[in-house]
């Protein structure tokens, strides 16, 4: 019996043996030194600033600034980056420049699903200029569907396990959300409003 199971075991695919990985790479962005800006207000255009700064192995980041808010899409964006959506914060709001991507290691593919990224967003205006922790979940737009959003929202603000639950929605969540339709998972009370409008600013 010993000897049939070993025959099996050898001559099962070895696709059907390597299971899955998920793993994690950090990846710092300076705007003024890696990022490169492709449009920006005018005199008379309000204050807004859009640039594409480089991510994970050829996986774009593209950032949106407008109003002392900001807005972030990961991966590859629609034609043109027409229909991207601003998706913030209500009230004024800053990204850390370090970002937590998701990565999917499966039959000799290595696929980025997903980032977290900690957001420092100002409270209500009774709450003086304190700021909340807020980590970010977003799905990661894929070549030739374009399908990057936010996906969940976890308040980090006095929650030692903010990252761990940020990953968990991050892996069970991120690469089926259906974004433009499915709800966001949000992890957290009192969650700052966030929301999404149109395609980005300018």
């Amino acid at each position: 019996m010993r000897k049939l199971v070993f025959a099996l075991a050898l001559a099962m695919p070895l696709h059907q043996a390597v299971a899955e990985e998920i793993s994690s790479a950090y990846v710092e962005t300076n705007t003024e030194a890696d990022c490169v800006l492709f449009d920006k207000a005018g005199a008379d255009d309000g204050d807004y600033a859009n640039m594409v700064c480089p991510g994970y192995r050829g996986y774009p980041v593209l950032m949106f600034s407008a109003d002392l808010r900001e807005s972030v899409f990961y991966g590859f964006p629609p034609a043109d980056f027409v229909d991207i959506p601003w998706q913030s914060f209500e009230t004024f709001n800053r990204s850390a420049g370090k970002a937590e991507w998701r990565i999917s290691s499966h039959d000799g593919k290595v696929v980025p699903f997903a980032t977290i990224r900690r957001w420092y967003v100002q409270a209500e205006p009774a709450e003086g200029d304190k700021e909340i922790e807020v980590l970010v979940v977003a799905k990661v737009g894929q070549p030739g569907k374009a399908d990057g959003c936010v996906v969940g929202l976890v308040l980090a603000t006095g929650e030692p396990k903010a990252n761990e639950l940020a990953r968990k929605i991050a892996d069970e969540q991120a690469r089926d959300f259906a974004c433009g339709s499915d709800e966001r998972v949000l992890v957290g009370d009192p969650m700052p409003v966030f929301y999404s409008e149109g395609k980005t600013k300018n």
